[in-house]
């Protein structure tokens, strides 16, 4: 009689051998996917694939019965881990690896011993291109034309990823994989975020078992709102905290949780760092690392990077800068005190890029130290657009101020010349250094018809099954590729059904038949591109394109409704798009016109808004709002991290905040009633040695009132009311702070937050998460918890 006296498992073939033994003998036997899948009857195009069911059972004694076998349903044989690393907001010109000066060893390593894609595009916008990678499909056929910020209410815009576009990780998980995702999403609605849902467009419900990281477009890097699944967390306290340590750590041990219990179990991570969107932070040691390495200037940065570029076969022999617009102030029209502070914008900048790449490198690390690299397919993407320029001409301390429409001084940003970085900066950079680390190309990030926009050099690594090493590729390739190539790597076909709705099909083209011939004739023969008006259509080589505005410039080149304002460019002859030849073409350029319309048509991308930062005002884009036409809404205790696209607008209009307190003894109660935003903009009601108090946060200015005397024992209302000065945004104010039996304290208010607060950082009921709205904390407890007794919060708006 046989059995089974032990196992050993052999991971790099993804199979258990199986030891038995009796009548004399030992047997081998081998348990592996291939096995499992030897008798697969079920049918991968529509998932989740139901769950079989036995014939029931007529034997009474168990003893007798025979038990079903039912096989589980696992991934296809040989299927690899799959890795995507995403960075944010790096241009072409920027990683060592394609010509750059910011030093990336991690990208580096993987693509010595991988493949280069020197054509692969992005969608010149954050959120449209990780929808766009995650789904396979146009970011307007996913509704992702913009970001859920400034989303409209029209179809292609509205940011409501629909179900008929299921996402690659909810393939592979209903296939046999493991998912996870860490860092940044940027996928879902500020209305969807709290705890009303709906929840349907959370990773957590977009295919990934596992998420942790931040669901909005950036993060406070040292004080941030995290989220673990659905429940937002806090970050342990420590000095040397980064959020990017900190979700590389995460992933790190749900990998090697995964791999201990189910090592024949492939895992999917995608791993979005938030570097190196703004705030550009990193630490004082990182940004030593480059000092002076950019005094020269970005002229000169962005011609040294195109030498290497041609050296290094990056980009073709004769390849020229193209011209940048005549709006980019030349480095040497620059006066001293400007040099002195965009060198050390550029410092932090590519700091945290190579701080960005460092962690990476850790994951990477660990997924070699289990013996699982070779069959790991990696997609380092270097960036979601170009480098943005959305620090526009002068670069901010405080990115604040561009998101409000209010410029910055040289004079202001000497002051925290040597905090840039640190935690009491909110830092961006100037549109200069923007263009240089898209070298060779003229323009960056919303650009969507110019290279500088949306070409992304990427990185492919699967040494089990690519046998070239340290190559280039240029076939013309997109996000929307990755999809396809990873469900072609992993033999899983792309689905008809899934949860039982039948599904658009995916748009990419796998780039496997890519990766051991460097000259396959490429297969994304044509691409439409569009973001808030800026368009542009490939067509087997060719690039049509019209700018309607360059994002750091207030006025518009063209509308949206000119039929003039296109250029043309042969893009296999004029890498860098150097030279407009619609003159000469002019059929050729008319017909990828045509081309646009009807991509756009049949993609929904039409109507075209150009409105950028108005937009981020629901009742100016026309975005439905969780509170709709409410005046008021009282919260309570235990609301925290309320996204300010889901909250009552309290900006550009008079507004009330009434506290239901009671005080037991005032000269123990302190800390924070009500706050929305955080350092770099919000406001704060809060007590603090028995008074109550009121500040105003004007994206870093305070503004702050106090009652004359301690509050008195006993329940009370707390009442801010806020009267605002007239027609307009951003206007001035009075603040009138009101406490039972004293007179009013006052304050005004010259001018106020007209557009956002924060990004990042929400409105909580008791407490002040992620960073102090009041630049500090007010009692000794982290969040400077209320220690009185609140009853709820009334918010009243005119």
């Amino acid at each position: 009689m046989l059995g089974e006296i032990g196992s050993v498992l052999c991971p790099a073939h993804r199979c258990r051998l199986l030891f038995f033994q009796g009548l004399g003998i030992a047997m081998i036997g081998v348990l592996t996917n291939a096995t499992l899948n030897a008798e697969e009857t079920y049918d991968r195009t529509r998932i989740p694939v139901a769950d079989s069911r036995p014939e029931t059972n007529r034997e009474i004694d168990p003893a007798k019965a025979k038990m079903p076998d039912l096989k589980p349903l696992v991934a296809p044989a040989n299927a690899p881990n799959v890795v995507i690393i995403l960075l944010d907001d790096l241009g072409f010109g920027g990683p060592s690896a394609f010509g750059g000066p910011i030093r990336m060893p991690t990208l580096d390593r993987l693509a010595k011993n991988g493949l280069r894609y020197t054509r692969f595009h992005t969608c010149a916008l954050c959120a449209p291109t990780r929808v766009a990678l995650k789904q396979g499909r146009n970011h307007h056929v996913v509704n992702m034309g913009s970001i859920p910020e400034i989303a409209t209410g029209f179809p292609g815009n509205t940011s409501r990823v629909p179900n008929d576009t299921a996402p690659l990780a909810e393939i592979l998980r209903l296939n046999g994989y493991n998912t996870a995702a860490f860092g940044k999403w940027h996928a879902t609605l500020g209305r969807e975020t709290t705890a009303s849902g709906s929840q349907d467009r959370w990773p957590t419900r977009q295919g990934f078992e596992k998420f942790y990281g931040f669901i909005g477009a950036e993060e406070n890097n040292f004080e941030p709102s995290l989220h673990d699944g659905v429940t937002n967390i806090d970050v342990r306290e420590s000095e040397d905290y980064h959020v990017i340590d900190d979700m590389t750590r995460e992933s790190i041990e749900w990998m090697h949780q995964q791999h201990s219990m189910t090592p024949e179990k492939p895992f999917f991570i995608y791993y979005a760092s938030p570097g190196v969107h703004a705030p550009h932070h990193v630490t004082a040691d990182w940004i030593e690392k480059y000092r002076g390495e950019f005094d020269q200037g970005w002229d000169v940065t962005r011609q040294a990077t195109l030498e290497r570029q041609i050296k290094m076969g990056i980009v073709p022999e004769g390849t020229k800068l193209a011209q940048p617009a005549d709006s980019i102030v030349p480095w040497d029209n620059l006066s001293d005190a400007e040099k002195t502070v965009y060198a050390r914008q550029a410092e932090a900048f590519a700091a945290f890029a190579e701080y960005s790449d460092f962690h990476a490198g850790r994951l990477i690390q660990a997924i070699d130290d289990i013996g699982e690299l070779d069959n790991t397919l990696v997609v380092y993407i270097t960036g979601d657009n170009g480098t943005s320029s959305e620090g526009n001409q002068t670069g901010n301390w405080n990115w604040g101020h561009m998101l409000n429409g209010i410029p910055e001084t040289t004079e202001e940003q000497l002051k925290y010349l040597d905090k840039w970085g640190s935690p009491e900066t909110y830092p961006h950079m100037s549109v200069g250094w923007a263009v240089a680390f898209d070298s060779p190309f003229a323009h960056t990030k919303q650009v969507a018809g110019d290279f500088g926009g949306i070409r992304n050099g990427t990185v492919i690594h699967w040494p089990a099954a690519i046998r070239s090493k340290n190559e280039i590729r240029t076939q013309f390739s997109h996000v929307i590729d990755i999809a396809p190539t990873v469900l072609e790597a992993a033999q899983i076909p792309e689905p008809e059904y899934v949860n039982g709705i039948k599904q658009v099909p995916m748009q990419g083209q796998s780039l496997q038949y890519s990766f051991d011939d460097a000259n396959a004739e490429e297969k994304h023969s044509k691409q439409y591109f569009e973001i808030v008006g800026n368009r542009g259509m490939y067509s087997d080589g060719w690039m049509a394109r019209v700018t309607v505005k360059y994002p750091w410039e207030t006025k518009r080149r063209h509308r949206v409704t000119d039929n003039d304002g296109w250029e043309l460019f042969n893009t296999m002859q004029d890498f860098s798009m150097a030279n407009n030849i619609a003159s000469k073409h002019p059929e050729r350029l008319e017909q990828l016109k045509q081309q646009f319309a009807a991509e756009a048509i049949a993609n929904g991308v039409f109507p075209l808004d150009d409105r950028l930062l108005e937009r981020l005002l629901p009742e100016v884009a026309g975005r439905p709002t969780l509170m709709g036409d409410r005046k008021s809404i009282t919260l309570y205790p235990g609301t925290i991290n309320v996204n300010e696209n889901a909250l009552l607008n309290i900006k550009n209009r008079s507004s009330k905040v009434t506290a239901e307190v009671e005080i037991v003894d005032p000269s123990t109660t302190e800390g924070v009633i009500m706050a929305q935003g955080g350092r770099f903009g919000g406001w704060v009601l809060f007590m603090e040695d028995g008074h109550a108090g009121y500040a105003y946060n004007n994206l870093g200015e305070l503004t702050i009132v106090k009652s004359k005397k301690p509050l008195k024992p006993g329940p009370q209302p707390v009442v801010v009311e806020l009267q605002y000065d007239g027609e307009g945004a951003g206007k001035g104010a009075v603040i009138s702070l009101q406490v039972v039996d004293q007179p009013p304290a006052s304050a005004k208010l010259d001018s106020s937050v007209a557009s956002r607060f924060s990004i990042d950082e929400g409105a909580d009921v008791g407490r002040d998460r992620g960073s102090p709205v009041l630049t500090r904390q007010i009692t000794d407890v982290q969040q400077s918890p209320f220690t009185g007794r609140l009853k709820h919060v009334t918010i009243e708006v005119e």
